[in-house]
């Protein structure tokens, strides 16, 4: 979900201070020409758009319009341009003979924390579009290790980690760096929890364009395959969830639940921060994504794509968890909440963190503001029609005041109430 994208901002701090400008590699190039067969257009420009906007943080002139890039760059963004008129497989072909020269590019830039932020802005706003074209540029489903992918075959070394496993999992046009970026704070909330709790922490990054019940569904086979293979024993499992993260950890829990996973054992808590149980209006009026876009030099040339509203993106208007929530329905269309009701999992500890924008005791306010996208209500589990609330105990919830939706991944204050909750025994 990423509010703001305020995160965002520190990706220019860092381009300051390394002198290094992401340049897209074969494979984004080939992803962006693939787009633009597909009729998208202005793709290419927006790709050149969200480039100039890095060279522009470094005092660096652009081309005869704004957003356009100059000399050999500039040349790269027309011939993308200028294949559209080519079939798929020909654009593709074409730019797949760049990759060997390109191959260096790719090594030193291609998890560079500004790539990373505009592919996964790009991912929350069409990336259901990116994979059902198995284009490139569509993220996939993974957890991270020290920046590290966490697979069979691919696990920590067990003098390195715990049997106390911590996932924090991101929500829309977000990603895994943006813990560590989101506030001023040196150590993110993950490596708070290595180092108070004993946690080794775990990151996710996933195409939040796609259902939440399709990232759910993959977030639980992540999940039983870390756990199988961890090199030490998994005594304990915690979930950190963000905004859209959190649903797509209740859609993991009960696809777990369904297939009885052993990993389901092991996990005892979970944390939700600013998550739309109960949906967002600001999705219904189709305008989240112009907020959480337009802040960001970065992310701003990605408002061209707004109208698309990805799959993730209508999951929010009432907050679906299954695939029986959107099956069988128009996404736009104008229907009310027709979800099956998922109770919170009982034999999971379950704590909410909700924002307001408002001060304490100002009760319309807070009902009314929220965190800028998220209502209070929904963030705590509350709704209209008791049977649809969320049981989540007092003790359990936590109001975060005068407190926007992204701010809250670097207040003091929830990180302070989120490490007591994992360190508590209840």
């Amino acid at each position: 979900m990423g509010g703001t994208l305020n995160a965002l901002l520190s990706c220019e701090r860092a381009v300051k201070t390394t002198k290094k400008i992401p340049i897209p590699s074969a494979a984004q190039l080939r992803g962006i020409a693939k787009l633009a067969t597909q009729a998208t257009v202005s793709v290419s420009r927006i790709a050149e758009g969200v480039h100039q906007s890095v060279w522009g943080s470094m005092g660096v002139p652009g081309g005869k319009e704004p957003g356009q890039t100059r000399g050999l760059t500039g040349l790269i963004y027309q011939s993308v341009r200028g294949v559209t008129q080519l079939v798929g497989a020909g654009a593709d072909k074409l730019l797949g003979a760049l990759e060997p020269v390109m191959a260096l590019v790719d090594e030193q830039d291609a998890d560079s924390n500004v790539q990373v932020a505009i592919l996964a802005a790009l991912n929350g706003v069409m990336g259901d579009q990116l994979a059902a074209d198995n284009n490139p540029l569509a993220t996939t489903f993974g957890l991270r290790f020290q920046g590290q992918l966490v697979a069979t075959g691919l696990m920590p070394k067990a003098d390195a980690v715990s049997g106390k496993i911590v996932v924090l999992i991101h929500g829309l046009c977000m990603n895994d760096l943006q813990w560590a970026d989101a506030g001023p704070s040196p150590n993110d909330l993950g490596a708070a929890l290595a180092k108070d709790s004993g946690f080794t922490p775990v990151y996710a990054r996933y195409n939040t364009g796609l259902h939440t019940s399709e990232n759910g569904s993959l977030f639980a086979a992540q999940i039983s395959e870390m756990v199988e293979h961890w090199p030490v024993p998994v005594t304990e499992i915690a979930v950190v969830a963000h905004s859209m993260g959190g649903l797509v950890t209740r859609s993991a829990i009960q696809c777990a639940t369904d297939a009885d996973a052993p990993w389901l054992g092991s996990l005892k808590k979970v944390v939700f921060l600013g998550t739309p149980h109960h949906g967002a209006p600001l999705e219904q009026a189709g305008s989240w994504v112009d907020v959480i876009l337009g802040v960001s030099a970065y992310s701003r040339p990605f408002k061209r794509l707004a109208q698309l509203r990805s799959s993730g993106i209508t999951d929010l208007r009432h907050g679906h968890v299954l695939a029986s929530d959107w099956q069988g329905r128009g996404r736009f269309e104008r229907a009310g909440d027709q979800r099956t009701h998922v109770a919170l999992p009982r034999q999971i500890a379950c704590f909410t963190v909700g924002a307001t924008l408002a001060a304490p005791r100002g009760v319309v306010a807070e009902r009314l503001l929220g965190d800028g996208l998220v209502p209070l209500n929904s963030a705590l589990g509350k709704h209209d029609e008791p049977q649809r609330c969320l049981a989540f105990a007092k003790s359990h919830q936590f109001i975060a005041f005068k407190t926007g939706h992204i701010e809250m991944l670097h207040s003091v204050a929830v990180r302070t109430q989120v490490l007591a909750w994992l360190a508590s025994t209840d």
